[in-house]
């Protein structure tokens, strides 16, 4: 026999309720009983319908929450040790080898290829307009192509 059948919205909010949960709580040691809890699902079936819905588990799902969060606040020229502390983890050591392995670069090269951007865009902003927005504020002239 099974048990009730609730309908999907229901279930979603559930699911949406837990990804919220890892939005707001990021920075925190939490874990996967944490957030099963605050979707009201056993652990493994929890990790399931959040794998079927978000294409990820909950556990990369944070990951990746974090390692964002970590290029905003390196955006923002925040050190990289604050950086570390500020996204939820407890060694640079697992949080460089993540970003690394996440954004295909180590932190401080990160940090050190948006300062050369902002740079180049500072030196000649028109080449990171769209050439079709540029062309139609009139700030190109137009090309025989």
């Amino acid at each position: 026999m099974e048990g009730p059948q609730y309908p999907k919205m229901y279930l979603y909010r559930r699911l949406v309720q837990a990804k919220l949960f890892i939005d707001t709580h990021y920075a925190e040691p939490i874990d996967l009983d944490n957030i099963a809890d605050e979707a009201c699902f056993s652990k493994f079936h929890f990790i399931k319908q959040f794998k079927n819905i978000y294409n990820k588990t909950p556990h990369q799902y944070l990951i990746s929450v974090r390692i964002q969060k970590a290029k905003e606040l390196l955006n923002a020229g925040t050190p990289v040790s604050t950086v570390c502390l500020a996204v939820g983890f407890e060694s640079l050591g697992s949080f460089s080898v993540l970003f690394r392995r996440i954004a295909g670069m180590t932190p401080s090269s990160y940090v050190a290829l948006q300062q050369r951007l902002r740079a180049q865009m500072a030196e000649s902003p028109l080449t990171f307009i769209p050439g079709c927005f540029a062309e139609k504020n009139g700030w190109l002239k137009k090309s025989q192509f």
